[in-house]
């Protein structure tokens, strides 16, 4: 009998070749797990490619509610930014995937669970399954089975299959913004505006400024202009309004062990804003004190993530100590946005 091998499934050339090549090469059936986090791809589409590729069976699970009730709200209340800036969306992808792999390798009955992840990003994955069932096997396709670029080019090829579209840019989308990791670049000169999909450039935004008005509920945003919505659908909102002004975009210079340098570049209209608006207004209604242990705490809880420890008893320390402020951060924040610009312009506490 052939063993089962759950895979993290995106959809892309990476994953599709790595069905095949686990078929061949594991002597498994492989069953592939496609989250919705919110990005932009069709599922339907996934789903029949996953399928196609060489799965026996192929899941697509609906988690974007899930995702920001357990995942980016708490990340949001506790103001946690990679280094102070930087919106987290593919490092809290990571535990929700693994979360979903975790479940459905107990439901097909199956001790391997492999992906497409290396290096910090596989650390972020890795952890978090070990943490929820530490009798998985984890397999990272690339780190240890060495399918990286030209063993995927390779392998296409003799499937049949186009590698035309390889390149070394990594993109992870999901609700909370968009990550493009491009490897090997020194960031000497502009990034190219055909990255950005969700951000309009600042050439195109609007000749006038729109004002939103963000209320919130013991830290969680609730609406929009005095319109309540559920928080998904107030993200999608966001993103739209702060993306046609061209806010959210971002970028940084990774450096890493081997010594080579990548730049990211980040599209986070939503999760920009709304780190703005909570963050001020926890700040209007804390006393000094408190908002200097929330900076601290907000360091640790982004340190904790970007680890890979989410599932950890530190986070779940760090979310009661949130917890007791967020009763108070109960309000309204005004933001313009204006050319790329996300300003705070009023703030109000409700009692």
């Amino acid at each position: 009998m052939k063993k089962s091998i759950v895979l993290a499934y995106s959809g892309g050339l990476r994953s599709s070749v790595a069905i095949p090549w686990l078929v061949e090469r594991g002597d498994a059936d492989v069953i592939t797990v496609t989250l919705d986090l919110g990005q932009s791809a069709d599922l339907v589409a996934v789903r029949e490619r996953a399928m196609a590729s060489g799965a026996i069976r192929s899941h697509v699970l609906d988690t974007r509610e899930e995702f920001v009730r357990d995942f980016v709200l708490p990340t949001l209340k506790a103001d946690a930014l990679s280094e102070g800036r930087y919106p987290m969306a593919t490092a809290l992808g990571r535990p929700m995937i693994a979360k979903k792999l975790a479940e459905i390798a107990r439901l097909e009955n199956a001790t391997i669970v492999a992906h497409g992840c290396s290096g910090r990003d596989r650390v972020r994955l890795a952890r978090p399954l070990r943490a929820l069932d530490p009798s998985l096997t984890e397999l990272a396709l690339v780190d240890e089975w060495g399918l990286a670029n030209a063993a995927i080019a390779g392998y296409a090829d003799r499937l049949g299959i186009s590698s035309a579209g390889l390149t070394e840019e990594r993109v992870d989308d999901n609700l909370w913004g968009r990550t493009i990791g491009r490897r090997g670049d020194d960031a000497a000169e502009e990034a190219p505006e055909t990255l950005f999909k969700i951000t309009r450039p600042l050439a195109q935004t609007p000749a006038q400024p729109a004002t939103v008005a963000i209320s919130f509920e013991h830290g969680a945003p609730t609406g929009i202009n005095g319109v309540v919505m559920p928080l998904v659908e107030l993200i999608e909102s966001l993103s739209t309004i702060a993306g046609e002004h061209g806010c959210g975009r971002l970028e940084r210079v990774k450096n890493h062990s081997d010594g080579s340098r990548s730049r990211a570049v980040y599209e986070a209209p939503a999760a920009a804003v709304l780190h703005l608006a909570h963050s001020e207004l926890e700040r209007f209604v804390s006393s000094d004190n408190v908002d200097r242990f929330l900076r601290t705490l907000s360091s640790t809880y982004a340190d904790a993530i970007d680890r890979g420890d989410w599932f950890d008893r530190l986070r779940s320390a760090l979310d009661a100590s949130v917890g007791a402020v967020q009763s108070g951060v109960t309000g309204t924040v005004r933001i313009r946005l204006f050319k790329g610009d996300c300003r705070v312009v009023g703030r109000s506490a409700n009692p």
